[in-house]
Protein backbone atom coordinates (compact mmCIF):
# COMPACT_ATOMS: atom_id res chain seq x y z
CA UNK A 1 0.00 0.00 0.00
CA UNK A 2 1.63 3.25 -0.82
CA UNK A 3 1.42 5.86 1.66
CA UNK A 4 2.80 9.14 2.45
CA UNK A 5 3.62 11.12 6.28
CA UNK A 6 3.50 15.05 5.11
CA UNK A 7 5.22 16.83 8.25
CA UNK A 8 6.60 20.38 9.00
CA UNK A 9 3.95 22.70 8.45
CA UNK A 10 3.01 25.59 10.27
CA UNK A 11 2.60 28.61 11.03
CA UNK A 12 5.81 31.42 9.89
CA UNK A 13 6.05 35.25 9.28
CA UNK A 14 6.99 36.31 6.02
CA UNK A 15 10.27 36.18 4.77
CA UNK A 16 10.90 33.36 6.88
CA UNK A 17 11.66 29.56 6.08
CA UNK A 18 10.13 26.20 6.51
CA UNK A 19 11.04 22.39 5.59
CA UNK A 20 8.19 19.85 4.25
CA UNK A 21 8.88 16.19 4.58
CA UNK A 22 7.41 13.70 2.83
CA UNK A 23 8.19 10.10 3.76
CA UNK A 24 6.89 7.72 1.26
CA UNK A 25 6.56 3.82 1.44
CA UNK A 26 4.89 0.93 -0.48
CA UNK A 27 6.51 1.82 -3.79
CA UNK A 28 10.08 1.84 -5.14
CA UNK A 29 10.98 5.39 -4.17
CA UNK A 30 13.93 5.28 -6.97
CA UNK A 31 12.26 4.51 -10.12
CA UNK A 32 9.14 7.30 -9.00
CA UNK A 33 8.43 10.91 -9.56
CA UNK A 34 7.48 12.72 -6.86
CA UNK A 35 5.73 16.35 -6.62
CA UNK A 36 4.65 18.77 -3.94
CA UNK A 37 1.49 20.79 -4.66
CA UNK A 38 -0.34 23.30 -2.67
CA UNK A 39 -4.17 24.35 -2.61
CA UNK A 40 -5.05 27.81 -1.01
CA UNK A 41 -8.96 28.37 0.29
CA UNK A 42 -10.97 28.60 -2.84
CA UNK A 43 -8.08 28.32 -5.51
CA UNK A 44 -7.71 25.22 -7.45
CA UNK A 45 -4.50 22.79 -6.52
CA UNK A 46 -1.34 23.76 -8.39
CA UNK A 47 1.73 22.38 -8.63
CA UNK A 48 4.79 23.95 -7.02
CA UNK A 49 7.89 21.38 -8.07
CA UNK A 50 9.03 18.52 -9.02
CA UNK A 51 11.70 15.65 -8.81
CA UNK A 52 12.60 12.75 -10.45
CA UNK A 53 14.49 10.08 -8.13
CA UNK A 54 16.14 8.29 -10.22
CA UNK A 55 18.32 11.14 -11.97
CA UNK A 56 17.61 14.64 -9.58
CA UNK A 57 16.25 16.49 -12.19
CA UNK A 58 13.68 19.21 -10.89
CA UNK A 59 11.40 21.44 -11.49
CA UNK A 60 10.11 24.76 -10.21
CA UNK A 61 6.81 26.45 -10.96
CA UNK A 62 7.85 30.09 -11.68
CA UNK A 63 6.07 31.81 -8.66
CA UNK A 64 8.82 30.00 -5.98
CA UNK A 65 11.98 29.83 -8.37
CA UNK A 66 14.82 31.47 -6.42
CA UNK A 67 12.76 30.60 -3.07
CA UNK A 68 11.84 26.90 -3.16
CA UNK A 69 14.00 23.98 -3.26
CA UNK A 70 13.25 20.29 -3.52
CA UNK A 71 15.97 17.28 -2.98
CA UNK A 72 15.26 13.82 -2.28
CA UNK A 73 16.94 11.10 0.10
CA UNK A 74 16.47 8.00 -1.62
CA UNK A 75 17.63 6.17 0.96
CA UNK A 76 15.29 7.46 3.42
CA UNK A 77 12.19 7.56 0.60
CA UNK A 78 11.75 11.34 1.67
CA UNK A 79 11.90 14.12 -0.57
CA UNK A 80 11.80 17.74 0.78
CA UNK A 81 11.01 21.14 -0.02
CA UNK A 82 12.92 23.74 1.50
CA UNK A 83 10.62 26.91 1.35
CA UNK A 84 12.51 30.25 1.94
CA UNK A 85 11.60 34.31 1.73
CA UNK A 86 7.52 32.84 2.60
CA UNK A 87 4.92 35.15 1.47
CA UNK A 88 1.30 35.48 2.83
CA UNK A 89 0.62 34.10 -0.85
CA UNK A 90 2.42 30.73 -0.26
CA UNK A 91 -0.49 30.43 2.77
CA UNK A 92 -2.01 26.54 1.32
CA UNK A 93 -2.48 22.94 1.79
CA UNK A 94 0.70 21.54 0.78
CA UNK A 95 0.79 17.88 -1.03
CA UNK A 96 2.79 15.91 -1.85
CA UNK A 97 2.63 13.36 -4.92
CA UNK A 98 3.87 10.45 -6.49
CA UNK A 99 4.40 9.68 -10.45
CA UNK A 100 4.78 5.52 -10.93
CA UNK A 101 7.32 4.98 -13.96
CA UNK A 102 7.87 5.20 -16.95
CA UNK A 103 8.38 9.15 -17.85
CA UNK A 104 10.47 11.30 -19.13
CA UNK A 105 10.71 14.34 -17.09
CA UNK A 106 8.77 15.21 -14.06
CA UNK A 107 6.13 17.64 -14.26
CA UNK A 108 3.41 19.76 -12.19
CA UNK A 109 0.21 18.50 -13.94
CA UNK A 110 -2.18 17.17 -10.92
CA UNK A 111 -3.63 14.44 -13.47
CA UNK A 112 -0.05 13.21 -14.10
CA UNK A 113 0.30 12.00 -10.80
CA UNK A 114 -0.62 7.95 -9.30
CA UNK A 115 -0.68 8.65 -5.86
CA UNK A 116 -1.18 11.58 -2.66
CA UNK A 117 -0.85 12.60 0.15
CA UNK A 118 -3.22 13.90 3.07
CA UNK A 119 -1.17 17.42 3.38
CA UNK A 120 0.38 19.68 5.95
CA UNK A 121 -1.18 23.05 6.62
CA UNK A 122 1.43 26.07 5.83
CA UNK A 123 0.37 29.46 7.01
CA UNK A 124 2.61 32.45 6.09
CA UNK A 125 1.28 35.68 8.14
CA UNK A 126 2.02 38.82 7.08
Amino acid sequence: EVQFVESGGGLVQAGGSLRLSCAASGFTFDDYAIGWFRQAPGKEREGVSCISSSDGSTYYADSVKGRFTISSDNAKNTVYLEMNSLKPEDTAVYYCAAKHPPFYSCGLDTAWYDYWGQGTQVTVSS
